[in-house]
């Protein structure tokens, strides 16, 4: 059986990939550390990310951090910057919308485009447009991206996974089949380990094995999400664009955890008040308020206590939020208890928040907090995180010795 083939017009759709994104992002920072081997994730304790120089020396991710600076003590372990690497990822997605209106970020360092129908206004073809947008990440924010061009969301995954890091592979409806015939099926995107493993057993291994079976033998088999695969990997697109900026999260989380464990009070509350003013660092480089927010301690046995904080008025001022916790501390911490992670989630978060008067006057400080962090985030921009930092958080920038440096995650929707 021959790849179907489809009378509509067909679709020019943009795949961008970040090489070793968040690696690549510590070099732009640093170009010291260009061709070096190098891993982030030390505040994890485990490899997040690393360099093509870490890849070729056997460093895989997940690999302990200890065995790391063991087994190889050439090569530099950075904690996760996790504020840099959301704005890099920004900065990197509006270079694509120069292009294209229809962007859809699908993760922190991949998004697609749909550019059907740009080469005539821009008087380019769709090669020369996905060279421009390489050229301009790599020009203006000294990143490398792979680039894949085909007529779906499925196979322009398939294309820019081809040529890795700094490659740019084009698919057509003609072209396609050839470039499937080699594709495992496992390697397809949105298939997982026991689908993949299910098509084996009945004889399937390839892109193009799958593509080649009948709709009907699909539908039988497999469920709606599949036969959607199969319908991309046959050039006709079905999963649409989402051109809806992500800067709609559901909550920002930041926590950490310390080895050993401490019951020391000052220094827990200053790691807490370290990761209020992150998270609401991160709230507002996405123009975000929360309207509430947790903070939580958890012990060595793993059990967490926790209290919510409703703000009458929605802030993202870390001073606010750090003086509430002050007089919810107590209903959280016990003396004598060894804690191994403290942290803070900020919730109901919106981009639109009509704030309202209180009796208290709260909208008059949130607003002169607004104002005094607006210019403390231009400081940041020009020199780096932390160059100002609460006085509050300043125990817990001096005892690295504690645990961890970073944050040992930083959660948020758009980017899980």
């Amino acid at each position: 059986m021959e790849l179907i083939h489809t009378k509509s017009k067909t679709k020019t759709i943009l795949h961008m990939d970040g090489d070793a994104f968040f690696v690549g992002v510590e070099v732009a920072k640093n170009p010291a550390l260009k061709g070096l081997p190098v891993v982030t994730g030390e505040e994890r304790g485990i490899a997040s990310a690393f360099s093509y120089e870490a890849k070729a020396l056997g460093i895989t991710r997940g690999m302990p951090i200890f065995r790391i600076k063991k087994e190889f003590p050439e090569v530099i372990v950075l904690p996760g910057d996790y504020n840099s690497y959301a704005k890099y990822s920004s900065m990197m997605f509006d270079i694509v919308r120069r292009y294209a209106d229809d962007v859809e970020e699908y993760s922190i360092d991949e998004c697609f485009a749909d550019l059907t129908g740009l080469d005539k206004p821009l008087k380019m073809t769709y090669l020369e447009i996905a060279e421009r947008i390489k050229r301009e990440v790599n020009e203006e924010l000294g990143l490398s991206v792979t680039i894949g061009l085909a007529p779906t969301k499925v196979l322009a995954k398939v294309a820019s996974k081809w040529v890795k890091p700094n490659g740019l592979t084009t698919l057509t409806e003609e072209t396609a089949p050839e470039f499937l015939s080699t594709f495992a099926i496992d390697k397809i995107w949105g298939i997982g380990p026991r689908t993949a493993e299910a098509l084996k057993k009945k004889g399937i291994y390839t892109a193009r094995g799958f593509a080649n079976k009948e709709i009907s033998w699909v539908k039988e088999n497999f469920s709606k999400p599949y036969e959607d695969i199969w319908k991309e990997l046959n050039s006709k697109m079905v999963m649409s664009i989402d051109p809806v900026p992500k800067t709609e999260y559901s909550s920002i989380q930041k926590t950490r955890t310390f080895h050993p464990s401490t019951d020391d009070e000052a220094f827990l509350f200053s790691q807490l008040s370290k990761h209020i003013e992150d998270a609401c660092g991160k709230a507002r480089h996405y123009a975000m308020t929360p309207k509430k927010f947790s903070i939580f301690l958890k012990d060595q046995n793993f059990t967490i206590t926790s209290t919510l904080i409703q703000l009458a008025t929605p802030t993202n001022s870390p001073e606010i939020l750090i003086s509430l916790s002050e007089t919810k501390w107590k209903e959280i911490y016990r003396k004598g208890v060894m804690y191994r992670t403290a942290g803070v989630t900020l919730m109901d978060l919106s981009s639109h928040v009509m704030i309202q008067g209180d009796l208290f006057g709260d909208t008059d400080k949130a607003d002169k907090w607004s104002a005094i962090h607006t210019q403390l985030d231009r400081l940041e921009n020009k020199f780096g995180h932390r160059v100002v930092h609460l006085g509050s958080t300043q125990q817990a920038l001096g005892h690295k010795e504690k645990g961890t440096d970073a944050d040992i995650e930083g959660r948020d929707l758009l980017f899980m």
